[in-house]
Order: C-alpha cells, then sequence, then structure tokens
C-alpha cells in the first residue's frame, strides 16, 4: 500500500448552481465525459456504443481533464472487487490526485477523496469498520421501521392527494428515505431537509460539492457530539458506542456513510420504479395485474437503472491488464454497474419476462458489496406499494423523453416525476 500523503484540505469556494450535463462526446480531449452519459436520455446507448469502442473497460473523463478506467464488463466488475491487493479503495494511491490532475477544489473529491472510513479501506481495517454497518443494520426492527415508512408515506400522498397532482420525486421519492433514516439516527425534520440539500450537492461531483459535503458532515458532527452528552435509544447512539471504531472521526464517518450512501440510493430506487410503472406500459400492466410482485418490480428497475450507476472506485496498486487494457499504478477504475448489467455476455433477451432475477450488480460485489440491502429494499418496497395502493391510476404529465435528471457522474435520479391522478382524500391516523 502507498504511503502518499492525502491532498491538503480543499478550501472553501462560492456555491455554484450546474448547468446543463456536459455532453457525451466530453470537452474535445477525444474522452467521452461520465456526467453526460448519466444525463443522457438513454445512457444505455452511450455505454453500447462505448464497448464498441473500447470493448468492456473504456477510458473516460469524470470531469474536464480527469480521466480514469469505466469498468462495463460483467466478470471484469467482478474481478476489480474481489482482488483487494491489486485493486483498492484507498484514494490516496490515485497518481492523478497527488500529481495535481485533479486540483484541491476539485467536486470529485468529497466522493473519491479519502477519509477514515469504511469506504476507503482494505482487507482487516476494512473488516474492522464494516462491522459496526453490520451489527447497527443488525439491530434494526423491521417491523417497526415497515409501519413507520407506510405511516410517512401515506402521510406524504395525503397531502397532495386532493389537488390529483403532484411531482413524485421532490415531493416523496426524496422525502421517504431522509426521513425514514433520521428516524433511525434521531434527527429531526428541519435536519432533515438541511442533510437532504446538502447530499444533492455531494452526489453532483459538481464545484458546490465541497460546500455540500462540509455542511452535512457539520450537521452530523453536531449531533454525534450531542449523543455522547445525553445518549439515546437511535442509531447514532449505537456507532458511538461500538467497541471497533476509536474516535469521533471513524463514528462520524461511519453515520455520514450509512446516511449518505442509504438515501441517494434509495430516492434512485424509489423513483426509477416509479418511473417505470409511470412510462412502461407492459410492466405496469403486469404490475397493476398482479402478475409482477413488488420486489420483482424492484429488480427489474436495479437491472434497468441501479442506483449508483457508477461507483467510484478502486486504485491500482500494481501495473495490470483488464480486459487486454494496460492498467498503470495510481489509475482510477470506475464501477459501471448499470453497463456491467448490460453486458452482452448476461443481457437478456429483448421480451425476456423472466423478471426478477437478482444476478444483477446493482448493489456491486466483493467485501464493498452494499451492507444496507435489507433495510433499502424494505423503505422502497413500502414507498412503492403504498402509492401503487394509495395512486392506481397515477400517469405521467409529460412525455417521458422530457424527463430531465440530476447532474451526476455516479446517481441517476429524475429531477422531477409530475404524475397526475383522481383526487381523493386520504385518511390519516395521527401524526407521522
Amino acid at each position: 500500500m502507498s504511503t502518499v500523503s492525502p491532498p491538503p484540505a480543499c478550501p472553501a469556494h462560492a456555491p455554484h448552481a450546474p448547468g446543463p450535463p456536459p455532453s457525451p462526446e466530453g470537452d474535445g480531449t477525444g474522452l467521452v465525459s461520465l456526467p453526460g452519459i448519466v444525463g443522457s436520455v438513454d445512457p444505455q446507448a452511450a455505454y453500447r456504443a462505448l464497448r464498441e469502442d473500447w470493448g468492456n473497460v473504456a477510458k473516460v473523463e469524470l470531469e474536464p481533464g480527469v480521466p480514469a478506467w469505466l469498468v462495463m464488463g460483467y466478470r471484469e466488475l467482478l474481478t476489480i472487487t474481489r482482488q483487494e491487493q491489486i485493486y483498492s479503495r484507498d484514494s490516496r494511491v490515485w497518481r492523478h490526485l497527488y500529481d495535481g490532475v485533479v486540483t484541491p477544489d476539485s467536486g470529485l473529491l468529497p466522493m473519491m477523496g479519502w477519509q477514515p472510513s469504511v469506504i476507503g479501506t482494505d482487507g482487516a481495517e476494512h473488516r474492522r469498520l464494516r462491522k459496526p454497518l453490520d451489527d447497527g443494520i443488525a439491530r434494526i426492527d423491521q417491523r417497526r421501521v415497515r409501519r413507520h415508512v407506510e405511516h410517512l408515506c401515506t402521510g406524504l400522498i395525503a397531502e397532495f392527494s386532493e389537488r390529483g397532482s403532484a411531482d413524485l420525486v421532490t415531493e416523496y421519492a426524496t422525502i421517504v428515505p431522509m426521513l425514514s433514516l433520521a428516524s433511525l439516527f434521531g434527527l429531526d425534520s428541519i435536519e432533515s431537509q438541511e442533510l437532504l440539500d446538502a447530499l444533492i450537492a455531494l452526489f453532483g461531483s459538481a464545484p458546490d460539492s465541497q460546500i455540500g459535503g462540509r455542511h452535512f458532515e457539520q450537521i452530523l458532527l453536531e449531533t454525534v457530539r450531542e449523543r455522547r452528552k445525553a445518549p439515546t435509544d437511535d442509531m447514532t447512539t449505537v456507532f458511538i458506542n461500538h467497541p471497533n471504531l476509536r474516535n469521533e472521526a471513524e463514528r462520524l464517518q461511519s453515520i455520514v456513510v450509512m446516511i449518505s450512501a442509504g438515501n441517494e440510493t434509495v430516492t434512485a430506487w424509489i423513483s426509477h420504479t416509479l418511473r417505470l410503472m409511470l412510462t412502461d406500459r407492459r410492466f405496469a400492466a403486469r404490475l397493476h395485474g398482479g402478475r409482477l410482485g413488488v420486489d420483482d418490480a424492484l429488480d427489474e428497475a436495479l437491472w434497468r437503472d441501479p442506483p449508483m450507476n457508477n461507483m467510484p472506485a478502486r486504485y491500482a496498486l500494481h501495473d495490470t491488464e483488464l480486459d487486454g487494457r494496460l492498467i498503470q499504478r495510481g489509475d482510477c477504475l470506475i464501477l459501471g454497474h448499470a453497463a456491467a448489467n448490460d453486458d452482452p455476455a448476461i443481457r437478456r433477451e429483448e421480451g425476456d419476462e423472466e423478471w426478477g432475477n437478482r444476478a444483477h450488480l446493482a448493489f456491486s460485489a466483493g467485501p464493498h458489496v452494499c451492507p444496507a440491502q435489507v433495510p433499502a429494499r424494505l423503505i422502497t418496497r413500502t414507498a412503492v406499494n403504498t402509492a401503487l395502493h394509495l395512486l392506481p391510476d397515477m400517469k405521467l404529465s409529460i412525455p417521458a423523453e422530457e424527463v430531465a435528471w440530476r447532474y451526476s457522474p455516479w446517481t441517476r435520479i429524475p429531477v422531477a416525476l409530475p404524475a397526475e391522478f383522481s383526487a381523493s382524500r386520504i385518511q390519516t391516523r395521527g401524526s407521522w
């Protein structure tokens, strides 16, 4: 393992509202822009074009002037996730970082800069930091969470049901996971909204990403310090007291990982499943007709548009070769989950109705496979099922091709899903 020091702390900079995603053709360097692909109308078409030119390992651009390898092959992705001795999670070996190609104010750093967390470690150190996450998730009372999420979803839908219209992203899909996670960690609704705004910036990896990342961590740091003074029965207190977490930084980063990854991915999962219900008639007919179970529908969404379309990152510890490409020591490799799900070696035939297959790589693989698959599915299933039950005739208010996407190289989340449905008054019980 390299002992290269991490870059200096990144200076603050003015907030910036990113414009439209760059085109997939990039900025003239000849490399395709990864944010451009994720934000395009048909990412799979772009991934297929890349595969035709490069094979299963393609060089792309993460931001102007910053190259990386996008791993699009199913088998190749399994290779790099399972071989920690060659492909590390520690970004301190990223040669473009210590060579200055990635600037200190880069919007990539909140997602890719090294932190003392489970994300940036391998081997025994990773297992030490992973155990608090596994133990915390094992403590979750699934029945209680399901009831809470169902009550929350019903309350949210009741707020807009009498209008007969709603944006199912901003009024539903983005709120459900954050409030659900906030409840587990003892955060109130105001803190939840602040966290959500910060996370949208962080995952965008645009110029305002570092500001979002700092604000996100500051909110959680204050919560950690409050719980140390006054412990309660919540997940924050569980992490504070876990013997594997040795200091405040490790406790904070463990909570950061749980909330940030959980919120963004569940938001995407809910959004994509609802989008399929609104735009794919065959999918919707099978779901409404009871021929497709909700869990099967959730897995179909994972096949087509996994929550993390692309996952940062692995870094080569040695010169090596992958699918015929020379990978240099210190090169960055991005896990192309969406492209790997569409790999011709495992791609399902058009019209294949054997939905529900869980061989997708939406949760990645290897030692860093997502630890929160069960609660993520529980929250997503409850949100989708509740919407399906309470808004059975909902339809998209705009043409499907006009759905716009948040700027991000990593996650593919609609900016909005405007929907119409029969206006009705929904009864709720108590406060949610």
